[in-house]
């Protein structure tokens, strides 16, 4: 099998690896950069668990291959939280508004509502479900995720309204 060469940003740091043609983006940031926090269930692209951003679109790592994201800015569930700790206004949120339970599918869900917001900052309810309509969750029935997403919302627009 081929070997390449690749070299992207991720979470804000340049890394390099040698991959196989056929390595997932997800297998890479998983296994080649110890970067578990992007989780792997359904590799179909059907669940949404792999959920990470390139280039500032959510993408399903599972179907990416990792010589797509040569040159690419990638960003996990890992590069959300400051360098202090603080949890970002999304993951906060799902923590505040018990947006999780088991914990599985909520870096992929945390990511994807990241770039929803960016394109999305004041989503209503109906615009959140179709949001979050690409991820999966078999445990909180989703409206501690609707709610999260709200106040997340919120938060984000009282912080831009603030500096």
């Amino acid at each position: 099998m081929a070997e390449h060469h690749i070299r992207c940003t991720v979470n804000g740091q340049a890394r390099r690896g040698i991959v196989e043609s056929r390595t997932t983006l997800a297998d890479f940031l998983r296994e080649g950069l110890g970067l578990t926090g992007t989780h792997l269930a359904c590799e179909h692209g059907v669940c949404g668990a792999c959920t990470v951003t390139v280039d500032g679109r959510a993408i399903r790592s599972c179907l990416m291959l990792a010589v797509q994201a040569e040159g690419a800015t990638v960003t996990t569930v890992e590069g959300l939280a400051g360098a202090d700790g603080t949890l970002s206004p999304v993951q906060q949120a799902f923590m505040d508004a018990h947006g999780l339970q088991c914990g599985f599918c909520t870096p992929g869900f945390v990511m994807s509502v990241t770039a929803f917001l960016e394109a999305n900052p004041d989503p209503t309810d109906a615009e959140i479900r179709e949001g979050i309509s690409g991820n999966l969750c078999r445990c909180t029935g989703y409206q501690g995720i609707v709610e999260a997403v709200r106040l997340a919302a919120t938060r984000r627009r009282a912080a831009e309204v603030g500096a």
